[in-house]
Formats: structure tokens, C-alpha cells, sequence
């Protein structure tokens, strides 16, 4: 299996090299309006900006602000395939302008303008992004009437462009089955409240990059793609920073597209990319010693399983998960135009393809819980495939 990533060091708000309806997902996080750090991002390309704030008129700067969003939104729209999702990470913005402190409420605005435009927007989700800094209590502290609240979370606002999406095609359905998730991930995953993941620690050797970088968890966009594409699919990030949804685009075997405006994020972004197979690798083989955790306290509460994965042989709860195979990262190859190609393993790691059924009368009969290894050719592992992407 092969996916290719290209990345484009230009504006978003014209993404033309992108064909209208190839894109089977968006996964971004835009610079936030009314967060200083990014104030000269929004001026650069919209002096009123500069003027509005200048003069105090904070909710003219937010709206200026997000109308430069806006057009960002209407390339989302044109790219993406019907039944396609969109998901935009964004926080809100407390600022104090001309003494008047106030929320300004980047999520809402977002949202509004995507059902505007024809999106059909689905629950959110809300992840925890705290802050341990010693003075995040904004106001007067203990006084009543003259303290705010803390804002310590993000959203990650979901919608989908027009109707549900089809897989009528053999092909389409074999990458469908072959992309499921574990059933405890799912249950995890499709909250709408996610308080395990961590905001993002930037180590980067230039500070002027660090300043105007603010990359979401990884595990962020790794989830969302599992959740909303297939393998073989083409996520779109219009705003790529560091490379965040490319790298788990790489890590979940889809193509991706990623815009960027300032070029001098290169370096940081190959660096990234020098480690996404150790990142990704490990990664996968978190999930599968999970989903082996998950089952043995399964089975010693409930018994035996209906289901058996047919890659690795190991029990699952629904018949939905008999095909789900992780694909591990093999080489990363760097090509001429800021372009990528990742190679993976189509079989299954050799580690968990054990004897499963040793392990369940094994397990039944209260003896050792560790299964025993299969000879390395299991029945059922695939030969290598070929995915490619429209130029």
C-alpha cells in the first residue's frame, strides 16, 4: 500500500489546484480570531483589521477576521465530495479592548457561516485543553461580581456536505470493513466530551516558528480520521502549520492535501515527518495491546466472543470488526515539490497474530492469560496493494 501528501506553502483562500468534489475529508485548525498571537496573520492580509482594533472596535475586527475565514470555508465546500465531513478544532477568545473585557465566540461564528453556505452541521465535540498556569484565573480571584471563567476547553465543530456518504462499490465496501474501529475505541471516541487529551508542547529550535504555531494533539486529528474516512481516502488541511493532520493522515493510510502560508515552517515539517514512523508504529501498537487488555477483562466478566478478527485472529465484540486491519508504516519517501509517499505493511503485525484459541481454553480453564504465537504465514493475510491519487 502507498498514499502520497502534498503540501502547498500558499493561501488557502484559493485552493484551485485542488479539483471541486475530491476530498473525502477536512481536518484543520485555523488561526483564532481575537488571539493575539495570530493578530498579525489576519492583518497582513486585511489592513481594516489593524484600524478596527487600533480604534477599539473589537466585534468590527472579529467579524473582518472571520470573513477571511469565511472564504476558506467556501473552498471547503467546493472540494469536498458530497457526503464528505468537515471538522474544524477552534477556540473562543476572552480579550480586554478599550477596558471591556469580553468572549468573542470563534465556534458560533464558524458554525453559523458553514449552515449559511449549505453544511450540515452534527454534534460537537468538547476536549480539555487546561491550563496550569499559576494566574489563569482572570478577574478580581476570590471577589464575587468581578471574576470570569476560565476557558479550558476547545471545540471540534462537525459537518457533513449534503446526505449521508454511499459505499455502493466492492472496492469501497472492502475499505470501508477494512478501516473499522475497535468497538470499546468507538464508544470512546464518539463522545462528545474528550478530557484524556493534552494541549500540544511546541519543540521547535526557531521561536519565531514556536510563536506563530499552534499545533493540536496529534492523537486529535488521528481520531477524527478514523472516525470520518476510510483508507485510501484524501484529507484536506487548508491550514497545515507543522503537519499535524498529515502526519495522521500518514499514520491511518490516507492521502492528504495541506496548504500553509508561511514557507519558513518547512524544516519543522520535514523534522516531523523524519519521525512519523516511529509515532505512527507506536501508535497502532498501543491500539492492538489495548484491544488485548480490553478482551481478557472481557472475557474473565462475560465469557467467550461471537466474533474473531480474520487478520489476527483475536476475539471482537461485533462482526463489523472481522476485517479491521492496521497497516504499519514501512518507508517514508520524500519527492520534488514538497511532496511525500509513505509505504505500508499490508499484513498484519506478527506480534498479536497469535493462537487465539489456545488463549480462550487456556483463559476458560484459569491457566496463563498469554497466547501462544501462530506460525508466521496466517491464513487470510492479503498481498501487498497499490492505492494511487489524482493528480
Amino acid at each position: 500500500m502507498k498514499t502520497t501528501h502534498q503540501i502547498h506553502y500558499q493561501t488557502s483562500a484559493d485552493m484551485h489546484a485542488v479539483p471541486a468534489e475530491s476530498i473525502d475529508l477536512l481536518v484543520t485548525s485555523p488561526p483564532y480570531p481575537m488571539i493575539g498571537m495570530w493578530d498579525s496573520i489576519f492583518i497582513s492580509q486585511e489592513n481594516r483589521i489593524q484600524k478596527a482594533l487600533k480604534a477599539h472596535h473589537g466585534w468590527a475586527a472579529f467579524e473582518k477576521m472571520h470573513q477571511l475565514l469565511d472564504r476558506v470555508w467556501d473552498e471547503a465546500l467546493r472540494t469536498l465530495k458530497t457526503g464528505g465531513f468537515i471538522c474544524i478544532n477552534i477556540g473562543d477568545a476572552t480579550r480586554t479592548i478599550a477596558d471591556q473585557f469580553a468572549l468573542y465566540p470563534n465556534h458560533a461564528r464558524i458554525l453559523t457561516y458553514l449552515i449559511k453556505i449549505g453544511f450540515t452541521p452534527l454534534p460537537v465535540i468538547l476536549w480539555r485543553k487546561q491550563t496550569n498556569a499559576p494566574n489563569k484565573f482572570m478577574g478580581s480571584g476570590m471577589l464575587p461580581a468581578g471574576a470570569y471563567v476560565t476557558l479550558e476547553h476547545e471545540y471540534v465543530l462537525i459537518a457533513r456536505k449534503g446526505g449521508k456518504r454511499v459505499f455502493s462499490e466492492r472496492d469501497q465496501k472492502a475499505d470501508r470493513t477494512g478501516s473499522a474501529i475497535f468497538w470499546e475505541e468507538r464508544n470512546d471516541w464518539f463522545s462528545d466530551v474528550w478530557m484524556d487529551l493534552k494541549g500540544t508542547v511546541q519543540k521547535l529550535a526557531d521561536d519565531t516558528v514556536r510563536n506563530r504555531s499552534g499545533a493540536f494533539p496529534f492523537e486529535l486529528p488521528y481520531r477524527l480520521i478514523n472516525m470520518f474516512s476510510v483508507k485510501g481516502d484524501t484529507v484536506l488541511d487548508p491550514f497545515m502549520g507543522l503537519g499535524t493532520t498529515m502526519l495522521a493522515a500518514m499514520a491511518t493510510a490516507r492521502h492528504s492535501i495541506g496548504y500553509e502560508l508561511a514557507p519558513d515552517f518547512q524544516s519543522a515539517v520535514a523534522a516531523r515527518v523524519d519521525d512519523v514512523i516511529a509515532l505512527a508504529n507506536n501508535r497502532i501498537e498501543k491500539r492492538l495491546e489495548h484491544h488485548f487488555q480490553f478482551i481478557r477483562e472481557r472475557f474473565e466478566q462475560k465469557g467467550p466472543f461471537r466474533h474473531q478478527n480474520r487478520h489476527y485472529g483475536f476475539p471482537v465484540i461485533t462482526g463489523q470488526e472481522k476485517d479491521l486491519l492496521l497497516h504499519s508504516l514501512h518507508k517514508v519517501q520524500p519527492g520534488p515539490g514538497n511532496r511525500y509517499e509513505v509505504l505500508y505493511d499490508d499484513a498484519p503485525q506478527p506480534t498479536f497474530c497469535r493462537d487465539w484459541s489456545a488463549f480462550m481454553e487456556s483463559a476458560s480453564a484459569g491457566k496463563s492469560m498469554a497466547p501462544k504465537s501462530k506460525p508466521e504465514n496466517r491464513p487470510g493475510s492479503r498481498k501487498p496493494v497499490q492505492l494511487t491519487l489524482l493528480e
